[in-house]
């Protein structure tokens, strides 16, 4: 059941793959299972995976939602735990890490390396890009799904000088980044850098006057959003101009990955793609080809009219031995092909979420004791 083995660009194809894969997680997962059940879906007659009942992201925090695999978890990833002002962290158990290497390697195959080189092929470009990220390694808190990728793109096309700059505290010290900088200015080396938005907001704060070598040419940055219960927060178009003036990089050349512990699929802008907007308020999110997002009424859960604002759902086939549809906090609107990120739903827009997670609640409750 991996994505390679059906045209998933087909809509026919991906539909009968989610189908598919709904039926297996509604069979291996009994939390789901019961959940599913419990609506009284007919699994016999369910053609359309726009129809497949999704969980929310904070479904996560409350149950374990996983399939019962023979095989053990290789990696268990935890969220932040932020969310709301809420300690609980959920809890994401992955069963196979080449899965998700797999889809994190090929949508960002898709979106970030056409900047270094075309064809966006490994082979042709492997030791010509310079990874640095302003985080710790995956090693320091292997938990963390979002390190998990740094690492993977790391591995995968770094010409080998690559580094994580920060501690476990996710300290930046701004000396060995301009260190790491300047030797990428002598060797002319195009530099990834990446890290979260409030990473950057610290960064540019201890920088301050005192600037920073500029990028090389042909580089780029990755900002992964990441102010989410934090105490501070910074308006995207003002965090794209400070680290354009303090990097010498255009804004055009700052890119947004939008991904969550709960999905093992990442979306991208496609800036380097298409070229601008320089403005990020008007830029739209795509995702692979394994994907598929829907806009839902925040009241409702019923798909809402095009161009209005609703919850987005996604449908990460991915999400082979959790649940494959995920329901966001987030809000936004359908923009052409994808989708536009408009902030997070809270109060009553979140209350349809809170009712799946009280009915889920009553679905652990109903299956048998072990």
């Amino acid at each position: 059941m991996k994505p390679e083995n059906h045209d998933l660009l087909d809509e026919d194809g991906f539909n009968r793959l989610a189908v598919e894969v709904f039926h297996y997680q509604v069979e291996a997962n009994p939390i789901y299972g019961s959940f599913v059940r419990g609506r009284a879906v007919d699994l016999v007659h369910l053609e359309d995976w726009k129809e497949i009942p999704a969980l929310p992201t904070a479904a996560f925090r409350e149950m374990p939602l996983g399939s019962l695999s023979s095989r053990p978890a290789e990696a268990i990833f935890r969220t932040s735990g932020t969310s709301h002002g809420q300690g609980a962290r959920g809890v994401h158990a992955i069963h196979d890490l080449s899965l998700y290497r797999d889809s994190l390697i090929g949508a960002a195959k898709r979106f970030l390396l056409p900047a270094f080189g075309n064809p966006p092929v490994a082979e042709t470009i492997k030791n010509n890009i310079r990874f640095l990220f302003i985080a710790p390694g995956p090693e320091e808190l292997p938990d963390s799904s979002l390190l998990f990728m740094f690492g993977a793109w790391m591995r995968e096309w770094d010409d080998g000088g690559g580094r994580f700059l920060a501690d476990s505290t996710w300290r930046i010290p701004k000396d060995r980044l301009r260190q790491e900088l300047e030797a990428c200015s002598r060797t002319m080396t195009p530099v990834l850098l990446g890290g979260t938005a409030f990473s950057f907001a610290l960064l540019l704060d201890e920088i301050g006057d005192s600037g920073a070598p500029p990028l090389p040419i042909g580089s780029v940055v990755v900002e992964t959003g990441g102010f989410k219960g934090r105490v501070r927060s910074v308006p995207r178009p003002d965090l794209y101009r400070a680290i354009s003036r303090t990097f010498g990089i255009p804004t055009t050349r700052i890119v947004n990955e939008y991904g969550m512990t709960e999905l093992l699929s990442q979306f991208y802008e496609p800036v380097l793609l298409e070229g601008g907007p320089e403005d990020p308020e008007r830029r739209r999110h795509l995702g692979p080809p394994w994907v598929r997002t829907l806009i839902l009424d925040p009241y409702t859960l019923e798909p809402s009219r095009d161009g209005d604002l609703g919850i987005l759902c996604h449908m990460d086939l991915a999400n082979l031995d959790s649940v494959s549809a995920i329901l966001t906090d987030d809000l936004g609107h359908a923009v052409d092909d994808g989708f536009r990120i408009m902030g997070r739903a809270e109060g009553a827009e979140a209350r349809g979420c809170s009712l799946i997670v009280e009915e889920l609640a009553r679905a652990t409750q109903a299956l048998p004791d072990k």
